[in-house]
This record gives structure tokens, sequence and C-alpha cells, in this order.
């Protein structure tokens, strides 16, 4: 309940502030597992996306710190990620990002919708940054499908480095779900996840329209 009516309310002032353009949210399953795989330009894109999908709950990881302030804004902090569906996390090294993926799989397997950022962290000039494997992990253990989302204008709606977001205008695209629940038996594990990573971030490319950085994204800031 809490998160229904904190995503109605929050979907208005967005619509009334930001004037945004949603378009192919009918490729996002109405119920079942699925696994959004985004591009990254603002911390304000785990927000947008839950508040644009209408239709469902979405599920994400964030930090843990988010969940640990104290005081009015550490309160405030915490009801607001915890009503858009955030999971703490902690993440500071390799251990704690294979856990992370195996809270998010647990979701996935039942029958959630999740949202994954497979660049890892935010494109800090605008790139699209070459994706990890984790997503490739993810679809093919849960057999879920992929749906690629592309985010334009929101490093405008809050820039990194802004404590707060802005009004301004932002466009988020679903593309159509990618099946990769069979295919790729044929492949040693790592090289199947590597295949399907790739594949992803070619269909987020085509929808963004991004200039590719041909390496990973090192940035560390979420």
């Amino acid at each position: 309940m809490l998160y229904g009516a904190f995503r109605q309310s929050a979907s208005v002032l967005a619509r009334t502030l930001c004037r945004p353009t949603i378009l192919g949210r009918e490729n996002v399953p109405a119920t079942g597992a699925v696994l959004l795989a985004s591009n990254h330009l603002s911390f304000v894109d785990s927000i947008i996306i839950p508040l644009s999908v209408t239709q469902r709950p979405v599920r994400f990881l964030a930090k843990s710190d988010y969940f640990e302030g104290s005081g009015v804004k550490g309160r405030l902090t915490k009801a607001v990620f915890s009503s858009l569906g955030a999971m703490p996390v902690k993440r500071s090294d390799a251990r704690g990002a294979m856990m992370s993926l195996e809270l998010m799989l647990d979701r996935l397997r039942e029958g959630e919708a999740c949202v994954i950022y497979p660049e890892g962290s935010r494109s800090r000039d605008g790139r699209l940054y070459r994706g990890r494997t984790g997503v490739g992990h993810l679809a093919m253990e849960s057999k879920a499908p992929v749906v690629p989302v592309a985010l334009s204008g929101t490093q405008d709606v809050q820039p990194v480095g802004a404590s707060m977001p802005r009004p301004r205008p932002f466009t988020i695209r679903f593309g159509e779900p990618l099946d990769f629940s069979s295919g790729y038996d044929h492949l040693a594990p790592g090289k199947a996840r590597r295949v399907i990573a790739d594949q992803v971030m070619d269909a987020i490319q085509a929808m963004s329209g991004q200039e590719r950085a041909e390496r990973y994204n090192s940035y560390s800031g979420g």
C-alpha cells in the first residue's frame, strides 16, 4: 500500500515537473519475472524507472548507506527507497557484488521485476560503457526475459554531484523483451554471459544512440 500510494503521488509530480516521454511501456510484462537492463546516467534513474513502470512494482539494488542514515533526512531517505522497492546491499568488494546478484536472482525466481545497470555505475561523460556479465548470469540462471531500457535527459534532471533533482524533460524507452533462456548451451558459461551482455548493450545503444566507450566504467559513485 505504501509503495502504491507513494508511486502514484510521485508519478503525478514527475509528470507535472519534468514532462517525461515514456515509450514502449507495454513491453514490460505485467506479471512474471522480468529483468530491466538500463543505461545509467544519473542517481535519479533508480527513481524514474520504477515510477515509469505503472503496471507492477519494480525492485532494484541500492547502497545500504541510504537505509542507515540518522535524523529526519535519514528516515526520509529510507522511507523513499523502501517505498520504491529498493533492496539494500553492500557492494564494497567482489563478494559483495556476487551477493547482490544472488539477491536479485532470488527475486527473479519469485517472479518479480528487477532493474540492473549492466555498466555498473553512472556514466559521467554520457557514453555507453561495456556491460558487465552479471546481466548474462541473471538472464541465464533465471530464464527471465530481458527488457532493454534506454534513458536520455536524466543527467540534466540530477547531474552527478547535484544534491537534488530539478525539473527537466527526459525520455525513457522500453525495448522489446529479449529471450536468453536457451541457445547458449554450446558455449562455455563465461563466454555465454559475455555474449548476452554484449547483445543487451547493443539493444540499449540502438535506442539511446549513445557513443560507445569500448571499456568498463571505472567510476565507483553508484
